[in-house]
């Protein structure tokens, strides 16, 4: 069942219900890591093990996403500030029971790489929000593997 959620911008990243946000630091440059968020979007599934795959929509002003489990997510990129920050909202999911969910990648210079801050904000009944919040180490396990994989790649094709 394909669901609409509600249309968030990106002040839904400070506001929403549910806030996880995770960061960690990488070698690459926030130029190099940006290309990989925004230009390289077929890339995701090669670094993100969650992603099986990702295809740009509307010249790169959304895309459409695919997840292990089969879940699905069509979404419009809210923000492409390069190298600053990359951030989506999902439009249309058959994932149940979530209202809104915005994602936000913020990157800065850390060092000789950059550090790399990911904020999952999300909004669904209580039940819905619980079990996010649950979800928290899950995630941020995929975070962190996806992103020391994509530093990988990234310096490997240096």
């Amino acid at each position: 069942m394909v669901r609409r959620l509600r249309a968030e911008g990106l002040d839904f990243v400070a506001a929403a219900p549910v806030r996880l946000v995770f960061t960690r630091e990488v070698s690459a440059s926030p130029e190099r890591v940006f290309h990989a968020l925004a230009s390289d979007v077929s890339g995701w599934a090669e670094w993100f093990p969650a992603v099986t795959s990702v295809r740009p929509l509307d010249e790169g002003a959304g895309r459409d996403v695919r997840l292990r489990g089969g879940t699905r997510f069509r979404e419009t990129v809210l923000a492409a500030k390069e190298p600053e920050v990359y951030a989506y909202r999902v439009d249309v999911t058959n994932a149940p029971a979530v209202r809104a969910l915005v994602e936000e990648w913020r990157l800065a210079p850390a060092g000789s790489g950059t550090r790399v801050q990911w904020t999952f904000a999300a909004d669904g009944p209580v039940l819905v929000r619980g079990a996010l919040r649950l979800a928290r180490p899950g995630l941020g396990r995929s975070f962190r593997d996806a992103v020391t994989r994509l530093d990988r790649r990234l310096t490997t094709r240096s």
